[in-house]
């Protein structure tokens, strides 16, 4: 698609966009461990628990997917369940066995109030939210806030810090902060709002870049693994939100078993590099999606794309900048038409109706 044929309409969903570096400077600057926060970490290493549940809806639900994988492999039971299902079907985890950890950018959705309803029986509550007056924050035994400020519509800076605050509550639950993993997870992220900074300098030629990389597309898949399935998800999420374009996140492997009889001129399918041990694997899914004769694209340090080409970074500050280059996406698709991306039109903001 030529230049002249692009029309980009900066509404407030490109506003948020651009203030995610500030909005993760502030959440950095908020985060310690508070007396109920320590009390809490010490319990779970102590064996208090016999397993963390990790809840939420939409992007705060796969918000939480680099915890689940962290806790499990620093030897606790994490298990990730969508609020919904969590408080209609299995009710008989919500008791003084578990440890939850909620996470809500209003912190007043439908879901979320309904799990607040619920009797107590000694579980205790790890919240991560937006909104400091919520009834999560006030509820919940320990509450950690993001400091994204008030938010347009579809989730951007909300989701970034929220995956920030959540590498710190896994590091102090796995490590307690005098272990210096806390302190070590903070100075790493000291360059997140950084490097964000820098992809977002140059938003318009990336959202030039990538109209023309989407064209004609009509189906579009995100894959990944590890923690790279954060962005994945909610990257499929958010195309659906801000442009009404149906995209799919999943596994790599998912992706081989069945979607990838869908590969055509119309299917693009963008690969996040991902970490280590399984980025050559995503690597060689890019290559033989080529070979096939399918259109593909990688995410990552290795892309031939500036609009896809992430710097370096630690494990725990990949996720953020994996979020990037698809919501560039979102601009592209809708400035493909000379729509206005981000503007709901059914959707609401807090979803208060189950």
């Amino acid at each position: 698609m030529s230049e002249e044929k692009i029309k980009i309409i900066e509404g407030a969903y490109l506003e948020d966009i651009l203030h995610q570096p500030i909005a993760l400077r502030d959440t950095l600057r908020s985060l310690g461990v508070t007396p109920r926060l320590r009390e809490i970490a010490i319990g779970l290493r102590r064996g208090e628990f016999r397993r963390v549940v990790l809840t939420g809806m939409g992007s705060s639900l796969h918000a939480l997917y680099p915890l689940s994988l962290r806790l499990n492999e620093g030897g606790q039971t994490a298990l990730l369940i969508e609020t919904s299902e969590l408080v209609h079907y299995l009710g008989s985890l919500l008791d003084e066995d578990s440890l939850i950890v909620a996470v809500s950018q209003s912190g007043q959705s439908a879901e979320i109030l309904r799990l607040l309803e619920r009797p107590r029986n000694g579980m205790r509550i790890v919240a991560v939210t937006n909104t400091a007056d919520s009834q999560l924050a006030q509820l919940a035994s320990a509450t950690l806030l993001t400091y994204a400020g008030p938010e347009f519509s579809v989730s951007a800076k909300t989701y970034v810090t929220a995956l920030m605050a959540l590498e710190f509550v896994g590091s102090v639950l796995l490590h307690g902060e005098s272990s210096g993993r806390a302190s070590s997870t903070l100075s790493e992220f000291s360059e997140a709002a950084d490097l964000v900074a820098d992809y977002l300098k140059d938003w318009r030629s990336h959202v030039i870049n990538l109209a023309s990389i989407l064209g004609e597309v009509r189906h579009l898949f995100l894959v990944g693994r590890g923690r790279s399935l954060a962005a994945a998800r909610t990257g499929a999420l958010i195309l659906k939100e801000s442009t009404k374009f149906y995209a799919e996140g999943m596994s790599s492997a998912a992706f081989r078993h069945g979607p990838v009889e869908m590969l055509s001129e119309e299917a693009l399918v963008a690969i996040f590099e991902g970490q280590e041990p399984t980025r050559a694997l995503n690597r060689r899914l890019f290559s033989d999606i080529c070979s096939q004769g399918g259109r593909g694209v990688l995410i990552g340090a290795k892309s031939e794309q500036p609009a896809l080409r992430l710097p370096p970074a630690p494990d725990s500050v990949r996720p953020i900048l994996e979020i990037l280059p698809v919501q560039m996406m979102t601009l592209a698709l809708n400035a493909r038409t000379g729509t206005e991306a981000g503007r709901f039109e059914l959707a609401t903001k807090i979803t208060a109706i189950e």
